[in-house]
């Protein structure tokens, strides 16, 4: 519980003489995961709540109290911020790492400015103006009757802070001591309040209802159930689909943001659903007609989850959400047994498809959406020249082409139970088309970073230990090709500020090592 020591709402303590606020910082870099779909078209500073924006409220509060330089940290979706700087002459300082970096980072960046400071999120909406206060010493606004756990009042922290100028100078040095620790990118700001567990600036009690955070769809609705905001094309298309009202979608919950989508969870009734957003790019990189009917082939089959709706215009998608299920341990021999089967039987049912996903043909067009650019690998021409000289061999051990997976890594094994008998499903199809279906195999292996000797184990587990040494070669050419396909997409990721680090270094190696079978027969009799 809050502790004595805490100064109230109306406590006035400890006052200097001449020492006024006359800054603040509003922090407005983050994506706001949990805002999700909202968040998609908008950042949440601009969400508006009885018809005002949020950060426009804020500002407006801030000017009221006398508050006249106001920065702003701005990354995700910057340029809808930039109309705040003419219309209220603030500053705008940009964290260009927002992607990979919390509000410790984006607070380090503007650290010089913090004196007689107001330090704020961008997503909090405050019933009544919280800077009018005289106060001149440092503060940290919390929730009354807030629970304290590990930290103390971690939990009830509002998001709200006042820094003096002494303090200032005590938390410009942290910041800079942690923005050189491994915590630099995924720390609080918060964070550097703390002597081990307690906080070294006094606590300031507020009422729990006086600062609303807004980090749902549900803290939206709660606030204003008529924001415009609440009416987004994907709460729109989950409506029409589930025949339900937005007051009957609750639960929303980020899911992991995916290489090429992002997703979240929701329910209707005691119906849990999973609706995928295609994310930025996506519409050069997946044909969704094509997606559209890789799921119509499939259907009925027991492969794939449950689609309830999807557009193949836009590639939206909602499925049905499958309870306690868990992805393939790529370090699980029993694990790999199972899903190795599924895909076998995947395979053996030889669907088809009017559409084919061509490995190299994909090379080649990774290498177009650079538009001119040079790989960042110096030796790419030669390895690429290596990689393509092995076609022939592929094409000669090559007797059947089926509608392949083409992603089947072990995130897209869904193992479950259902009725007490255990169940797998492989997920996101957005690239399967007819080929080689032994191209699955390798592209699990090059997924999970598989050595040499994780490479065969896998194929032996694929073919029972019964697999040729022609069609084991052909599988290594396979690794070698697919690495230079997913290498050439990272980059192409990368030159949109996407960094695969490890795993996009990995899939090249991949290329460089493996387009070697042919020629090093070391490879080969290590088998």
């Amino acid at each position: 519980m809050i502790k004595e020591k805490c100064i109230d709402d109306l406590t006035i303590d400890n006052k200097s003489e001449g020492q006024v606020p006359r800054s603040a910082i509003i922090l407005a870099a983050g994506f706001g995961l949990r805002m999700i779909p909202i968040n998609i078209d908008r950042p949440k500073a601009l969400l508006s709540i009885n018809g005002e924006r949020v950060i426009e409220r804020l500002i407006r509060q801030l000017r009221e109290a006398g508050v006249e330089s106001i920065t702003v940290v701005v990354g995700y979706m910057k340029d809808e911020l930039t109309y705040l700087k003419e219309k209220y002459d603030i500053t705008l300082v940009e964290n260009a790492d927002y992607c990979d970096s919390n509000n410790l980072y984006s607070l380090f960046l503007v650290s010089e400015k913090i004196s007689n400071t107001f330090i704020l999120p961008s997503d909090i909406w405050c019933r009544t103006n919280p800077f009018l206060s005289d106060e001149t010493d440092s503060y940290y606004m919390i929730y009354e009757d807030g629970e304290s756990h590990k930290k103390e009042y971690w939990d009830a922290m509002t998001g709200i802070a006042y820094i003096d100028h002494k303090d200032g100078v005590k938390l410009r040095q942290l910041l800079h001591a942690i923005a050189e620790s491994e915590l630099a990118k995924t720390a609080f700001w918060e964070e550097a309040l703390y002597d081990s567990q307690s906080l070294w600036i006094r606590p300031k009690i507020v009422p729990l209802d006086s600062i609303r955070q807004i980090n749902t769809f549900e803290d939206l609705r709660e606030l204003d159930s008529h924001s415009e905001h609440l009416q987004s094309e994907a709460i729109d298309i989950i409506c029409q689909t589930l025949q339900v009202e937005t007051k009957d979608i609750n639960g929303i919950t980020a899911l992991k943001k995916g290489m090429t989508n992002r997703s979240f969870l929701f329910s209707c009734g005691n119906k849990k659903y999973i609706m995928r957003i295609p994310g930025e790019g996506t519409d050069l990189l997946i044909n969704r007609q094509q997606e559209f009917s890789v799921y119509r082939t499939l259907d009925g089959a027991n492969i794939c989850d449950e689609i309830i709706y999807i557009n193949p215009e836009k590639g939206y998608k909602i499925t049905k959400f499958i309870e306690n299920a868990r992805s393939c341990d790529l370090n699980n021999r029993l694990d790999l047994e199972k899903c190795m089967s599924k895909l076998r039987e995947f395979h053996t049912l030889e669907l088809q498809v009017n559409h084919d996903f061509d490995i190299f043909e994909q090379i080649e067009f990774y290498e177009t959406l650079l538009d001119g650019a040079k790989s960042i690998y110096s030796d790419y021409e030669q390895i690429k020249k290596r990689v393509f000289s092995l076609t022939a061999y592929i094409d000669k051990h090559t007797d059947r082409k089926v509608l392949t997976h083409i992603d089947a890594v072990p995130d897209n094994f869904l193992i479950y139970s259902e009725d007490g008998v255990e169940e797998i499903r492989l997920i996101d199809w957005e690239y399967a088309g007819m080929q080689d279906p032994h191209v699955d195999i390798a592209m699990f292996c090059i997924y999970s970073l598989y050595n040499k000797e994780q490479i065969d184990e896998l194929i032996d587990i694929y073919f029972r230990g019964c697999c040729p040494t022609e069609i084991r070669i052909k599988i290594y050419c396979y690794i070698a090709a697919c690495g230079l396909l997913w290498s050439n997409w990272c980059e192409y990721k990368r030159s949109l500020g996407v960094d695969f680090g490890e795993y996009a270094a990995s899939q090249y190696k991949y290329a460089k090592e493996f387009s070697l079978v042919l020629e090093n027969n070391s490879i080969v009799e290590e088998v």
